[in-house]
This record gives structure tokens, sequence and C-alpha cells, in this order.
């Protein structure tokens, strides 16, 4: 610890030795750099508060039926051309700064230092043009108050007008685009239309109907000959019943032994579909059949059969009910049976004839599927074009572009009276400090370049030689009066630098305008 004391104390004193040249260095450090902050032109900083308001009172009540615009995106996009070359080279001619400038050099780098000096901030949080805020600040920073104030009303003025402006242009223009794609649109589904009906009318007989396409219609024919066959063999199957129940009765019958046959036949019939049911369903060909018969022989029996007698060997004789009831079935069955064989032969030819229009069929169903669908897409495209017009018009109609959108100058940019920068007295007080550190860093390199020691230890260390003792220095009176007039001095020295510092803070203004007036003469603002 003492060695680390004694190091220190070493550099302390032998720095002491160059005080004076110090001391010096500070003070024309401090001297030039007080001038040079002096020397800086005076900045003045303009700004306008504006509160955007994107809501609308027509939003609701037209919300589904005009078009609806994103405001923020509107915004953003403003944003962004505020800072657009175009509109910055429109505020330099308007603020008569491209005055200032001889060279396309000068006027590209003055655009550039324009567009850096400009700050957009959102929602007073900092940031850039925050999107979820509505309150929006523009500001701008120069050397003369007149024009700051000129940049920043013409940002705000630019930037009320063109975000309205762009909203009525881009309705006329939606509008006028719409108008031409409708015009098209409908020249194509006229001649959709066309195509489609001379190609129905060139193909009449192979287009599919209702219920579907060529295989569609080849499964049903397929499906009428399976049912139409399954209807001839039950029509068949009764004609033959029928057959043999009539060779199995006499046309006449004696008056003695006509007992009821019809009463009879039907308890007959009745007990044989009491045994299908027990076996089948309703569905089945014979219960239906035998339901049938049951049906037509109940009908005949309310209807009555009409009795004629015949001469004879002196019997009675009387036409055969149940005989005449047969022969009635047996010939509706019959025709019946002739019907299905006419139905089914057509089925077959049906069948044929699909299945020779293979390579024909489903050719054509595919060109109309392709015409169909050409014509649904551009069909489907027309109306929706017309829908979007109209939405378009009614939302010009009701104002809805230019009023969804309000400003509200929150604090309007005015002309600055005093100077927001640069910072002189935190310059001034930086000048001080650098000052100090000049001239205590001339002293240790002076010192590290012509050390003194005031160990033996050290001197011996340093030198590389014996130490062989030390002479005390003798001051006498007179020198030690002259030591202490010049630490006087040097500390009289030192205090009027601060001194000076003092003044030049409270005269920095009057400084700033005499320095400024001596370098580039009177300022005109």
């Amino acid at each position: 610890m003492n060695e680390q004391l004694t190091l220190i104390y070493g550099y302390l004193h032998g720095m002491w030795r160059y005080r004076w040249s110090a001391l010096l260095i500070a003070w024309l450090v401090a001297l030039v750099g007080w001038l040079i902050v002096f020397s800086l032109p005076n900045q003045y900083s303009a700004k306008a508060v504006v509160y955007i308001d994107t809501t609308s009172i027509m939003k609701p009540l037209l919300k589904g039926i005009a078009l609806e615009t994103d405001s923020r995106d509107e915004l953003n996009i403003m944003s962004r051309m505020l800072l657009s070359r175009e509109n910055l080279l429109s505020v330099m001619r308007e603020t008569d700064m491209d005055l200032e400038v001889d060279s396309p050099e000068e006027r590209e780098a003055l655009v550039q230092k324009l567009a850096a000096s400009i700050v957009l901030v959102g929602g007073g949080s900092g940031k850039r043009w925050e999107p979820k805020s509505n309150i929006y600040e523009i500001s701008y920073q120069g050397s003369s108050p007149n024009r700051v104030y000129q940049v920043v009303s013409n940002l705000l003025n630019t930037m009320i007008e063109d975000t309205l402006n762009s909203s009525r242009t881009d309705t006329v223009a939606a509008q006028q685009f719409l108008d031409v794609q409708i015009a098209e649109y409908e020249q194509r589904l006229s001649m959709a239309e066309q195509l489609l009906v001379e190609f129905k009318k060139t193909n009449f007989g192979y287009m599919p109907d209702e219920k579907g396409g060529y295989y569609a219609r080849l499964q049903r024919a397929q499906d009428a000959i399976e049912s139409t066959r399954s209807a001839l063999r039950l029509a068949e199957h009764r004609y033959a019943e029928l057959r043999t129940q009539l060779g199995s009765e006499n046309a006449l019958l004696g008056s003695g032994s006509y007992q009821s046959p019809s009463v009879l036949r039907l308890r007959k019939y009745q007990e044989q579909l009491d045994v299908l049911l027990g076996q089948y369903t309703e569905q089945h060909p014979d219960v239906q059949a035998l339901r049938s018969t049951i049906a037509d022989l109940k009908a005949s029996q309310a209807v009555g059969v009409t009795t004629t007698p015949a001469a004879g060997a002196g019997d009675a004789l009387e036409f055969n009910p149940v005989y005449q009831e047969i022969k009635v079935e047996m010939n509706r069955a019959g025709v019946e049976v002739g019907t299905l064989k006419i139905q089914l032969a057509e089925n077959k030819s049906y069948v044929e004839k699909l299945k020779t229009s293979i390579d024909v069929i489903p050719e054509v169903e595919a060109r109309l599927s392709k015409l169909n669908r050409d014509y649904e897409v551009t069909r489907e495209r027309y109306i929706d074009l017309v829908g979007r017009r109209e939405s378009a018009r009614l939302a010009q109609s009701a104002g809805l572009s230019s009023s969804d959108v309000s400003f509200r100058v929150i604090e309007p940019p005015i002309v600055p009276i005093h100077a927001s920068g640069p910072p002189r007295l935190l310059l001034l007080a930086g000048v001080l400090v650098a000052a100090f550190g000049a001239g205590f860093c001339w002293s240790l390199l002076r010192y590290l370049l012509q050390p003194t020691f005031i160990d033996l230890r050290q001197a011996g260390h340093r030198l590389g030689l014996p130490v062989l003792g030390s002479v005390s220095l003798y001051l006498t009176p007179e020198h030690k009066k002259r030591r202490r007039l010049q630490l006087a001095s040097y500390l009289f020295t030192a205090v009027l630098l601060f001194g000076v510092f003092g003044g030049v803070l409270w005269y920095r203004d009057m400084a700033t305008v005499l320095v400024g007036s001596f370098i580039t003469g009177p300022r005109q603002l």
C-alpha cells in the first residue's frame, strides 16, 4: 500500500513541475473552445400537433352496403409520402431553400439534410408514427425561425390536403376502373351465352337432363330394364295362375249347384295371403299379385254378375260368375304382359342407343361442362363488379370517403422566438472540462518523457545504479517567499479561468451575437 501511495505521489509531484504549461494549455483550449461554441449558429424548432379522427357515424350506417376504406393504411402511406423526394423538393421551392444551391449535388444533399431534420412522432411516445395512436407531431429544426415555421406549416397542409384528396381521387379512379372492367366482362358474358346457346342447338338430344349425365342415364335405363323384367315375370306368373284357374272352371252351372263360388274363392285367396305374409314382406311379388287378385274379386262382388237362363234339356242353367271373373282377370293380365314386353323392348333399345353413343355423349357433356363453367365464372365476376361499382357510388354519394377522416390541429406551428439549440450551457461546461483534461494530459505526458524521482529506491531502480546518498534542498526565506508567490499566482490564474467561465455563461447570448456577427456578418432572419 505504501509503495502504491509513493508511486501516486511521485506522479503528482512530477506533473506539478509542468503546472504552468498545463494551465496555459487549459486557457488556450478553453478560450478556443468557447469561441467555437459561440460561433455555432442558433437552432430554432417549430412543431405542430394534430389529432386525426378516423371514426365516422356513417361507417356503422353503411356497413356492408358501401365500400369501407382503412383510414390507418392511408395515414401510414401519407406519413411516408411526407418524406418523399418530390414532396421535400416542393417544400424547398415554397420556402426558397432551393435558391441556396447551385448544382444537382448540392440539391440532393439539401434534400437528405431536410429529410433528416424533419421528425414525425405519433402518440407522444417518441416512436415514429405509432400506428395505434391518433395524435401526431411534426417538428423541424433549422437556423432560421421563419423557415422552420414555413416548413412545418407546409408539411401539415400537405398531409391534410393529400389525405383528403387521395380518398376522393381513389374513389373516382376506382369507379372508372370498375366501369371499364364491367364493360369488358359484359361483352365476355354475352359471347359466353351465345356460345352456350349455339352448342345446345347443335347437340340437341345428346345433352344431359336434370337427373344427370350419360352414365347416370345409362344406369337408370339398366335399372328400368331390371324393374320391367321383374314386373313382367310377376305379370306372366299371374297370367299363368289365372289360366290354370280358368281351365278348372265351367262356363255354365246348374241352378242347384251354385253355392257362392266368389265367396269361397275370396276365402281361399285370403288364406293363401296369410300364409305368404308369414314368409315374406309386403314388397314380395307374390304377395302383391295376390293382394291385387283379392282387390279385383271384391270389386266384382260389389258390381254383381248378371245371369241369363239358357234353353236346354229342361234344367235351369246360368253363367258361372267365377269363370267370368277369371276370364276378365286373365285378359287384364294378358294386356299387362304385352305392355311390359313392349316397355322392356323399348328400354333395351334405349340402352343399346346409349351404348352406341358412348364416344359422343360424354364428349358433348364435357364440352358443355366447360362452357357452363366459363359462363358461370364470367357471370359471377360480372355480378361482383356491378355490386362493387354500386357500393362505390353509394359511398361517394354518402360522402363516406371524405368524412371518415377529420383533422383537428391541437397545436398549430408558430414562429419560434427563442433558440432551441445548440445546448450552449452544456457545451461551454464541456469545453472547460476538456481544457483541464488537456492540461492534465500534457503534464502527464511531460512527466512520462522527463521523469523525476522523490524516492532513492525509485531512482536506483529506474537508473540501474547504486544510490550512495541524498542531499536535502535548503530553502532560504527569500526562496520560500518566491515559492509562495508563485503558488498564489498559479492559484489566481486557475481561479481566474473559473471566473472567466462564469462570465462566459452570464453573457453567452451577447457573445454568440458578437462572434456570429464577426464571422458571418449581421444575421438576416
